[in-house]
């Protein structure tokens, strides 16, 4: 995992906000496992007093509380409030579980949510299937970036090429030390394969027996609003089970894709630019 929060020099009133608010965002890449404070000091670039200081006032207003016991960080009951009260605007994840489940029921297999966070794609929801072999490569809450498993290289593949360049030149540093066999050259390649066949494939570049394919869901201006994946042992990956499965995601994304164009403030979505600061965090694996 690598994130840098800010230098350390200065601490303005607008620069104290800033490295708050990114920290608060580098607790949540720890996700249900919590982070220490030498974690947080070591990934987030700020001395232990500042660091400590900032998560003091981050818990003091609720964001993030600290388990007594282990004495990790986690994000607190008003983050929750925050997330619910945006998920009116940004309610992905909420119109896309009847698919979800769908899927998985259709086909036995694992069904994954994932969207766009600036460089990175995080996962949203994991559905389990019922077939007895499964992959436990990508998990809910694991980041990666973008490019690097299936449903994040459907969401990147759906991007003006510009965006793919900067983010590509962002993620540079973790790809090479994370992803060797994912360099910018290789998803370069992959994009093309995507944008050609229409969906996306991890041939089981991340772990070798775990295949999968992702398809973009789109807002109504375009932009991508995130990806579904399926996620299989690779001998029912084969290419005749690989047009089905996209069959089935498409038909889901359209559901899901109306259903968005329902949602009236996101047809109005600001675009946000990416901040090569903030940047993916390594995971065990990605579909």
């Amino acid at each position: 995992m690598e994130q840098r929060v800010a230098s350390t020099s200065g601490l303005s009133g607008a620069q104290s906000v800033d490295r708050a608010l990114s920290l608060l965002s580098l607790v949540s890449y720890f996700g249900d496992q919590g982070s220490t404070l030498s974690e947080l000091v070591e990934q987030g670039g700020l001395n232990k007093p500042t660091t400590r200081r900032l998560l003091l006032a981050l818990m003091r207003s609720g964001m993030l509380e600290q388990d007594e016991m282990t004495r990790r960080y986690f994000l607190g009951e008003e983050a929750y409030i925050l997330g619910t009260l945006a998920s009116r605007r940004y309610g992905l994840l909420q119109i896309s579980r009847d698919s979800l489940t769908t899927l998985s029921a259709k086909t036995e297999d694992t069904s994954f949510l994932s969207i766009q966070r600036e460089t990175s794609s995080v996962c949203l929801h994991r559905e389990e299937g019922t077939y007895q072999i499964r992959t436990h490569a990508l998990q809910a809450g694991y980041r990666h970036p973008l490019g690097v498993g299936a449903g994040s290289l459907a969401i990147l593949s759906a991007l003006p090429d510009e965006e793919i360049e900067a983010i590509l030149e962002a993620n540079d540093p973790v790809l090479q030390a994370e992803y060797p066999n994912l360099g910018p050259a290789q998803i370069r390649d992959d994009v093309a394969t995507t944008r050609e066949a229409g969906f996306a494939l991890n041939p089981g570049r991340i772990l070798a027996n775990s295949w999968a394919i992702g398809l973009a869901i789109h807002h109504p201006d375009g932009r991508p609003a995130g990806a579904l994946s399926i996620a299989a042992i690779d001998s029912r990956m084969q290419p005749a089970r690989q047009i089905e499965l996209v069959a089935l995601m498409q038909v889901e994304a359209r559901k899901i894709e109306a259903r968005l164009a329902h949602l009236q403030p996101l047809n109005g979505r600001i675009k946000r630019p990416v901040n090569p600061a903030r940047l993916g965090t390594k995971v065990e694996g990605a579909n």
